[in-house]
């Protein structure tokens, strides 16, 4: 992108969509948050989303931290909870495009029942989720996605706790978009987003990210940069797996793509075709009676 000067400042490319007055972030050197909240800011251009007709809801932990920085009507919520507010939004203003942004353990563990509810009733959002394998604002404690073996600051003996498979929760459970990548498939991932975007229903996008001040500290895996060399080597890229197929092992081979693409009603459309049902039925009921058995 050119950068552009007015009043002779450099204007950032994405500053339409970023609140620069908060910048810089606080997100730790080599952490993938940032380059999540890039692939993003671009796919809301390519998905041609209105920002006056867009809300970013996001809950508690590092990842939670995204809303504060994109320029959206935007909502930090509670810890776990963000998911029930955004399906607040879209109840309240179907019309609005509506983005949960937040952490693995924000949204799989304690905002878990509020994932695979959305998700069965298949509520017009997307969540994106980015998964870097541990508690990492809160001093590196095992979370829902951290894989067995993995040490944390919980576990100094190796996790013996089997992590929760991202994408085969959301399948199963009705969402109608799936796909994974890591931090460091930009590409990909911003084409993932674009589509998620442009899908009407419950769609999860997960993203694999380092976390170089706790996760691969702690099992002596390098830096963020290490990382990301590992998910250079290490990554195979199959479209259309069966979900079942997608559990990550600890330095094993992560199998990243797009999974799940169906369509479904959405809970908007299926309520809204209910209460059309309803109201006709009660008119019925209510219509004069005519003089059948009379005479």
């Amino acid at each position: 992108m050119a950068v552009e000067r007015i009043d002779d400042r450099e204007i950032h490319p994405m500053e339409n969509l970023l609140r620069m007055d908060r910048m810089p972030h606080i997100w730790c050197p080599t952490c993938g948050i940032g380059i999540a909240v890039t692939a993003f800011t671009a796919a809301l251009e390519k998905a041609k989303i209105d920002p006056n007709m867009a809300a970013i809801v996001s809950g508690i932990g590092c990842t939670g931290r995204v809303a504060g920085y994109v320029k959206l009507d935007s909502f930090h919520t509670t810890h776990g909870r963000p998911i029930a507010f955004a399906t607040g939004i879209k109840v309240a203003n179907p019309k609005m495009k509506v983005i949960v942004f937040s952490g693995d353990g924000d949204l799989m563990a304690i905002g878990g029942n509020h994932f695979i509810h959305a998700a069965r009733r298949n509520i017009d959002m997307l969540v994106v989720c980015v998964n870097n394998f541990i508690y990492a604002m809160t001093g590196g404690q095992v979370a829902p996605t951290t894989p067995l073996a993995a040490y944390a600051t919980t576990s100094p003996y190796g996790c013996v706790e089997p992590p929760f498979n991202i994408p085969y929760i959301a399948d199963s459970s009705g969402a109608v978009y799936v796909a994974r990548y890591t931090a460091l498939h930009v590409r990909r991932l911003t084409n993932a987003l674009t589509e998620a975007l442009n899908k009407k229903g419950f769609s999860v996008v997960e993203v694999i990210s380092p976390c170089g001040m706790y996760y691969s500290r702690i099992n002596r895996l390098g830096d963020g940069l290490d990382m990301m060399k590992f998910y250079h080597d290490n990554v195979e890229i199959r479209h259309g797996e069966d979900t079942k197929n997608l559990d990550i092992g600890f330095q094993t081979k992560i199998i990243c793509g797009k999974f799940v693409d169906r369509e479904r009603p959405s809970y908007m459309e299926r309520y809204n075709q209910w209460l059309s049902e309803v109201k006709s039925t009660r008119k019925n009921l209510d219509a004069p009676k005519g003089a059948e058995g009379e005479g």
